[in-house]
């Protein structure tokens, strides 16, 4: 199956993956993280953990588990790590605990390398027995709140190394050594490949979009870091100029109780109009997201924090300018100006969308450039390569 990769990075880059790879072979890898679908973390484990064994290495992923009030004390520890909200629930740190001992009492951790990712099972750390553990954080922790990063920095600081996903998220206050590891995309995914125009309008008729009419579209769960209610904005500024339609389509998360409140609030910002499409399809729907980003005129991910924001990559892979928020992971991505354009606020954001609808020529061009540098900087087998990197340091292999 890796080989197939080399169309996209070529037959130089596998082998360089092959060469680290021999030297890890038959060691044991445990990813942990806290749901298996919906949301980047468990797409990417998704795609590569079967690859990762099929380079020799023995790799298992777990799922930590816990009950309501446990996921809504990590979701609010995931705002306030980003700066979004200093509101904790009582006990909450005596909660994000006792989740931490339930689930070290079950699941087995015994293994060379454990990559945790993420917040909600950072406190495993605490019952490691052996092995070296590497915490992978996927969320911008550079102006977090500093009761939780303290707590949680008590944890992390056990771990043996750390990953970030973009520089500027880099802690001086970490003694631990710091990688920073950009997350990917699969070119070879049902959501990644290319598919037949007639397939993307079909999909977009069949949830209710006229495809003779411009569309914007931003894939996003519904998150207040994603901004849906600013994107509303954009969009009601744009249609005074255009006749575009919204979509914005989203999906369920086990561990995010967030997500109903904030969907509540964008519907009643969208208000009766039927050109906007608030979509909340299953997880996994990868062909239908394909169509959505391949069928529109313009995309969106207009966050206002964002640890990357794989949407972008994805959209960009099938040449799509991108309008991006400024913030954490997405101007690795969007390239001001060369691969799309990077926005403030909603007045921004409209303002080169109808740039884009009516200079189809930049946007191709813009798109181009995209694609381009996601296969240079953000596919699957350069992130593999880069884990696998992390791995020889964290166990001293030469």
């Amino acid at each position: 199956m890796i080989e197939k990769y080399a169309e996209f990075v070529g037959e130089e880059s596998l082998d360089s993956l092959f060469r680290i790879a021999q030297k890890l072979h038959g060691i044991s890898v445990l990813h942990v993280n806290s749901t298996k679908e919906g949301g980047g973390v468990a797409e990417i484990l998704n795609k590569m953990v079967p690859l990762m064994r099929e380079l020799g290495l023995n790799v298992e992923w777990k799922v930590i588990r816990g009950d309501g009030e446990f996921f809504r004390v990590t979701k609010s520890f995931h705002n306030s790590l980003q700066g979004q909200s200093t509101w904790l629930p009582q006990g909450a740190f005596e909660t994000y605990d006792k989740w931490q001992t339930i689930n070290a009492s079950e699941l087995n951790t015994d293994y060379d390398v454990v990559f945790v990712h993420d917040p909600q099972p950072a406190g495993l750390i605490n019952f490691k027995r052996r092995g070296r553990w590497i915490w992978r954080c996927h969320i911008d922790i550079s102006s977090p709140y500093p009761p939780t990063w303290e707590f949680l920095k008590r944890r992390i600081e056990k771990y043996d190394a750390a990953i970030i996903s973009v520089p500027i998220f880099g802690r001086e206050d970490l003694s631990v050594p710091q990688f920073v590891v950009p997350p990917s995309i699969d070119p070879l995914s049902i959501k990644n490949r290319k598919i037949h125009s007639v397939t993307a309008e079909r999909v977009l008729r069949k949830f209710g979009l006229d495809t003779d009419r411009p569309i914007i579209t931003q894939i996003s769960r519904f998150d207040y870091a994603k901004d849906p209610v600013g994107v509303i904005r954009t969009y009601k500024m744009l249609k005074r100029h255009v006749d575009v339609q919204l979509a914005y389509v989203g999906s369920p998360a086990s561990d995010d109780p967030e997500g109903e409140e904030v969907y509540r609030k964008t519907v009643a910002e969208a208000g009766d109009d039927s050109d906007i499409h608030l979509l909340m399809l299953p997880p996994n729907s990868d062909l239908e997201i394909n169509a959505f980003q391949s069928g529109s005129d313009v995309v969106m991910q207009k966050s206002v924090r964002e640890g990357f924001g794989l949407t972008v990559s994805e959209a960009l892979w099938k040449g799509k300018a991108v309008i991006g928020g400024n913030t954490g992971g997405i101007p690795l991505q969007v390239v001001n100006n060369v691969t799309g354009y990077l926005v403030n606020t909603p007045e921004e954001a409209a303002h080169y969308a109808l740039y884009l609808l009516r200079w189809r020529q930049v946007a191709e061009r813009l798109g181009a450039n995209g694609r381009e540098h996601v296969r240079q900087n953000f596919l699957l087998p350069r992130h593999i390569r880069d884990y696998l990197m992390v791995m020889t340091y964290v166990l001293g292999v030469r």
